[in-house]
């Protein structure tokens, strides 16, 4: 993985950079669209220390797109208003599917990995359950950039 080299200064740490993957809620995904223009839309998100994995709707522009050109872009961001607050994470690389898409309420002996993460912080350690709609895209990520703007107060 490619690490940023520009605003180092400003840049989180590994370990940083994982705890904010691990709490931050939604991220926002960029694919290409057919007509080379960038879509981008707002998205659930597990982080496992080395990928990123989003849950997708299979009839979404995002599945669509990423099926033919598998480039990706992925914002995670929080801080509001106050500029000595923003900070964030952006993920660059190709995603794949993996696994099957699994069918309506198809019950799991045994959680993958993405699952548990997601049940976990989604359903406070509750059930992942399958709708039939969704399935796994799994980002790892070629190029990553952070930024923390509390870090210029040093």
């Amino acid at each position: 993985m490619e690490e940023q080299r520009r605003g180092r200064a400003i840049a989180m740490t590994a370990d940083e950079r994982d705890g904010f993957l691990r709490t931050q809620p939604v991220c926002r995904v960029a694919t290409v669209g057919p007509d080379g223009r960038p879509h981008t839309s707002a998205l659930w998100f597990v982080w496992d220390g080395s990928a990123l994995w989003l849950n997708s709707l299979t009839r979404s522009r995002r599945w669509t797109d990423q099926e033919r050109d598998p480039r990706i872009s992925v914002i995670v961001d929080d801080g509001g208003t106050d500029f000595m607050r923003l900070r964030g994470v952006e993920l660059l690389g190709s995603v794949e599917i993996v696994g099957e898409v699994p069918r309506k309420g198809e019950p799991s002996d045994v959680l993958s990995v993405p699952e548990r993460l997601f049940a976990d912080k989604y359903a406070g350690g509750g059930e992942f359950r399958h709708d039939g709609r969704h399935g796994w895209l799994r980002l790892l990520p070629e190029k990553v950039v952070s930024w923390d703007f509390a870090k210029l107060r040093g």
